[in-house]
């Protein structure tokens, strides 16, 4: 049982009991539940194991009573509150709700007014226009939903980073207990960090195949075998996705690792190169005619191609391969290399935790400074401050800083920007700020020109730093709002203004491409995890590797530098 299931369990069972009617803080302490287990980087099937239900109430954020359904949930791959609800309501409901432009309630008056009960009936519904009837039910609420629809069906089959990672460690762990495993390493769209994964890949060196491939089939994980061969086998896993594991021969394990896991584009242009050079290359080595020449490792296979090594992030079929020949590869920036957190929230609007938690972690983590960036009075739902709650929280975040050693607290807000392009919280409180984040949480329908507009408004109020999760997407729940991304880059560096890669998995935004539009318009990054809980801000390696595969440098972006250099920069705009 993954942290990623246990997760879902609780936040549907925190949706269905919100639709039953129950009391509002079992509610938020089940969606509490989940965003703590979801967060948590320890599986805590290993720690109920390894110390009972005691073991589970020492998780931040775990109670007894959760802690009791966990023990329940990994004895029995359920809980009775979980399936009791379930049983209240029809089989396919819970996907209904997950449909974009849904939502409980949307979903339950559909399910009392017209029986529709399933992603199925709903898309039949809208196309002979049952739903016209419905009240606040207009062509514009059924096109969102149809777009909604048309969006969870683009989602079958793909995984966030997070959870992929953690099947794939899964098995790793597996078959590194077997004592003929000489070595294993997990290739594919994974390996080059991509937004969502579809399969694993992972390939291994041993001399006893029968045997990685026995215990791979019959790992716990495993719900069905698709195929079992005597060096590949392919499974389907309890959480519907599939992984795949071969067993290579030491002298091709380069080659077979470097084919694995660029895309389809990378590899032709490697084939390609590899002609030109009188040379065949294969996922078994590259050959001379029939003579093997190298493919141990991948840094022999980039070596006799006369290529500098590339990074897995980078191999994606654009201009890697010539910049390798050119010795023009960037130095992509490292983990090691952020110095601290520029976005996060905290208890004063819709974090878990408080500032002096956050700091605590991010001092755990290593940071030189973290900037609290609470929302402003426009979200309410995240109960975002008025001028005077930021006021507060300035002279609560110098007693706090007055205390803490080792680590700095910024003094930041994530203010919003409002239909017209104004920010909804006053000049003369944001100059107070050390960084302002502006961002976008409404009316995401506007056409390309308004939007833009709006967002270019808010760069020249001259105390705006960073533009928050520029296309506000959410990966598989929301697509970008229509915005055009050449004058979003363009205004930023006519502005001074810096944009964020936001490190949340469901986000990751800016994506690669637009990251590397940045980095070639020399406008300058910040990557942060808009964390809500202080375990999330380790989501920082998400938010990296996506700068790695735009091919951002450290230099590219802010929160590498300093202390005083970051403050400098921050600055410059005023």
């Amino acid at each position: 049982m993954e942290n990623a299931d246990l997760a879902k369990i609780f936040y549907e069972t925190a949706e269905l009991s919100e639709l039953k009617g129950d009391n509002v803080f079992k509610v938020r302490a089940y969606e509490n539940a989940a965003r703590n287990l979801e967060a948590l980087s320890k599986n805590v099937e290993d720690i109920y194991r390894s110390g009972g239900v005691k073991a589970l109430t020492e998780i931040p954020g775990i109670g007894q009573s959760i802690a009791e359904h966990i023990e329940e949930i990994v004895k029995k791959g359920t809980f009775k509150k979980y399936r009791d609800l379930k049983a209240e309501f029809p089989k396919d409901f819970i996907k209904m709700i997950e449909v974009p432009g849904i939502g409980p309630k949307t979903a339950m008056t559909l399910l009392k007014e017209l029986k529709i009960d399933s992603i199925g009936k709903l898309e039949k519904a809208i196309k002979a226009g049952a739903l016209e009837k419905l009240r606040g039910m207009g062509k514009k609420k059924e096109a969102n939903i149809l777009k909604g629809i048309e969006l969870k069906k683009r989602s079958v089959g793909r995984f966030l980073l997070p959870d992929a990672i953690a099947r794939a460690n899964a098995i790793v762990d597996h078959l590194n207990k077997l004592k003929e495993v000489e070595k294993l390493v997990p290739a594919g769209s994974l390996r080059r960090w991509q937004e969502t994964i579809g399969d694993i890949d992972i390939l291994v060196i041993s001399g006893s195949p029968e045997k990685v491939m026995a215990a791979f089939t019959s790992f716990s994980e495993v719900d069905r075998v698709l195929a079992k061969g005597p060096t590949k086998s392919s499974v389907l896993l309890k959480n519907g996705m599939q992984a795949d594991v071969r067993v290579v021969e030491p002298r091709c394990f380069g080659a077979a690792l470097a084919y694995f896991t660029g895309n389809k584009q990378h590899n032709i242009l490697m084939r390609e190169r590899a002609i030109k050079m009188g040379y065949k290359l294969s996922e078994y080595g590259l050959f001379k005619k029939e003579k093997f020449v190298c493919g141990r490792t991948e840094e022999e296979l980039f070596r006799c191609l006369k290529l500098d090594y590339i990074p897995p992030e980078l191999r994606q079929g654009t201009d890697e391969i010539e910049l390798a020949e050119k010795g023009r590869l960037p130095r992509l920036i490292e983990l090691s290399d952020i110095k601290g957190d520029l976005q996060m929230h905290s208890t004063w609007s819709d974090g878990n935790n408080r500032i002096e938690e956050m700091a605590a972690y991010g001092k755990k983590l290593g940071y030189d400074y973290i900037a609290i960036t609470d929302h402003s009075q426009a979200v309410r739902v995240a109960g975002g401050m008025d001028e005077k709650q930021a006021a507060k929280q300035l002279k609560e975040i110098d007693r706090i800083n007055g205390k803490l050693k080792g680590i700095m607290v910024l003094k930041g807000i994530e203010v919003d920007i409002l239909g017209d392009g104004k920010l909804d919280l006053p000049d003369s409180i944001l100059r107070e700020m050390d960084v302002v984040v502006a961002a976008v949480h409404s009316r995401f329908k506007m056409p390309k020109k308004e939007m833009t507009d709006r967002i270019i408004a808010a760069f020249n109020n001259k105390y705006v730093n960073l533009l928050s999760h520029p296309t506000g997407r959410v990966i598989g729940k929301r697509d970008p709002y229509e915005v055009d991304m050449e004058r979003i880059i363009k205004e930023a560096k006519a502005t001074g203004t810096f944009l964020e890669i936001n490190a949340y998995p469901e986000r990751l935004d800016l994506n690669d491409i637009h990251t590397r539009m940045a980095k070639e318009a020399k406008v300058m990054l910040s990557i942060d995890t808009d964390s809500h809980l202080d375990r999330q801000l380790e989501n920082m390696v998400y938010g990296v590797e996506t700068a790695r595969r735009g091919g951002i440098e450290a230099k590219d972006a802010i929160n590498t530098r300093p202390l005083p250099q970051l403050l400098k920069l921050l600055k410059q705009k005023r």
